[in-house]
């Protein structure tokens, strides 16, 4: 009897959430540790300021958010903007995972909500975080099957428990999730997640500011420049940028060194953003010299393009499952691009099997991997740009995004077949003509190309400033 009260007891249990609570004095970061996504911070600093003050609010009618949802790519800094939220709130915090509430017992999702909430009002005012909320917040009907499941009932159950309690009660629910299409849209409205704040990946004053955040733990050197380090890593989220600081410092360990220099940088961007060097990996000289003649193809043509970011080194050393890489460091951040400066690139990434052509009079494998981005931007061109002055400004493609099972299963196409032909046409119209223009840049710098690949071949890296030097000694010289 008393082992089957046990279990009795045990199984009670299964509609406990473990929440984990987590007072101010416990968590040492705070607001000024969140750098690079400044508006997201400050509209969380207002949720903490009504906790502490909440009559400065009420006094003009004025009513705090039920619900923030945080909405970000990987990496970007939710979750800690959550502990910032907790180490700031001079009140409980409570912090769970979306699967914390899935269980194989029917029922005990729903169960663990209400005991969440429970805990809540005992607590009140209080933050509850609900981290990779997606778990439990998808789409009812989504199932091919239909019907109740477990995950729906959990979700039904958050519903009515968040749009259930007074204001006056003080839970404020913060939930993070890099997946917002796939939400139900009863939990996004107003009343219950008031507020969507999106968090993005850090501009380049932001990752100046991070990399400085990470830097204070490890000895720099006085010449590393983390303007230069923030200019050279677009698109790096916080997680890359810690990662990036990270690499370099256990770099320089292994190299003895006193203090992380602008190599270690250097090589630690390299890895995290291409892979290792496999140096081991045996390459034909054959290989090597086609790797060495593709690649500084793709820097001539680069470095002739006004429109294209200027070089920044060429290598042929393996990365990853590359035999060699060119890589261009922007001046700025851009967030949109115009018909040209898409020719431009599309023209540099042909610029590798163009020299290839020029050369050697064969193709290889190694421009696989350009063709096909080539051939994806040239078809976003026409399909979702339109910039096609012969398909005109019409969107020719959906862009889904993700996938979602319940939601995208089924393709409607709403083109003709003779609509398709002529995408087809002008894609590889586009292609041929950017082909062409790489060709003949090469054509013109063709000294400059043997030149650099002989040196290429020597030395396994040449920096940006080598490839314009060899392009102004072998320049065509213009007919007076």
């Amino acid at each position: 009897m008393r082992q089957v009260q046990g279990g009795g007891n045990r199984a009670m249990g299964f509609g406990k959430i473990r929440s984990r609570i987590t007072n101010t004095e416990d968590n040492p970061i705070k607001f000024e540790d969140v750098q690079g996504i400044d508006e997201s911070r400050e509209e969380l600093e207002e949720i903490v300021d009504f906790l502490k003050d909440p009559g400065k609010f009420e006094r003009l009618g004025g009513e705090i958010p039920r619900g923030v949802l945080l909405m970000g790519e990987p990496g970007t800094g939710k979750t800690l903007l959550a502990k910032a939220i907790a180490g700031e709130a001079a009140v409980p915090f409570f912090s769970i995972s979306g699967s914390d509430f899935v269980e194989m017992f029917v029922g005990v999702g729903a169960s663990r909500v209400r005991d969440m909430f429970a805990q809540g009002k005992k607590h009140a005012p209080c933050i509850i975080f609900i981290d990779e909320i997606d778990a439990v917040g998808r789409s009812r009907g989504a199932g091919l099957g239909g019907g109740n499941d477990e995950r729906e009932q959990t979700l039904n159950q958050l519903l009515v428990e968040m749009d259930g309690f007074e204001v006056n009660e003080g839970i404020i629910v913060v939930a993070a999730t890099n997946r917002p299409d796939v939400l139900d849209h009863a939990l996004l409205r107003p009343g219950r997640f008031d507020r969507h704040v999106v968090v993005p990946s850090p501009d380049i004053k932001g990752r100046e500011n991070i990399l400085k955040t990470h830097s204070k733990k490890i000895e720099l050197d006085k010449k590393v420049s983390l303007n230069k380090i923030a200019r050279g890593t677009p698109g790096f989220t916080g997680a890359d940028l810690a990662n990036l600081v990270n690499e370099a410092a256990l770099w320089a360990a292994r190299q003895d060194k006193e203090t992380v220099d602008n190599d270690d940088f250097e090589y630690a961007r390299d890895r995290v953003m291409m892979g290792a060097e496999r140096r081991s990996l045996l390459i034909s000289d054959e290989e090597k010299e086609t790797t060495a003649y593709h690649e500084v193809g793709h820097a001539l043509v680069a470095a002739s393009i006004e429109e294209v970011d200027p070089v920044h080194k060429v290598s042929i050393i393996p990365r990853g499952r590359a035999l060699g890489v060119t890589m261009l460091l922007p001046e700025e951040d851009r967030h949109s691009h115009n018909r040209r400066s898409l020719l431009g690139q599309i023209t540099m990434t042909m610029g590798g099997r163009a020299a290839e052509h020029l050369v050697f009079k064969r193709f290889t494998t190694g421009a696989s991997d350009d063709l096909k981005r080539a051939t994806e931007l040239a078809r976003k061109m026409v399909c979702q740009w339109g910039m096609s002055e012969k398909l005109g400004p019409l969107t020719y493609t959906e862009d889904a995004g993700h996938v979602f099972l319940g939601r995208d299963l089924q393709q409607h196409t709403e083109f003709s077949n003779e609509s398709m032909r002529m995408i087809d046409e002008e894609v590889l119209e586009i292609l041929n003509s950017s082909y062409e223009r790489a060709k003949s840049i090469l054509k013109t710098y063709r000294k400059a190309l043997e030149s650099l690949a002989l040196t290429l071949l020597e030395k396994e890296t040449i920096d940006g400033e080598n490839v314009l030097q060899v392009m102004e000694e072998f320049a065509p010289k213009t007919k007076k």
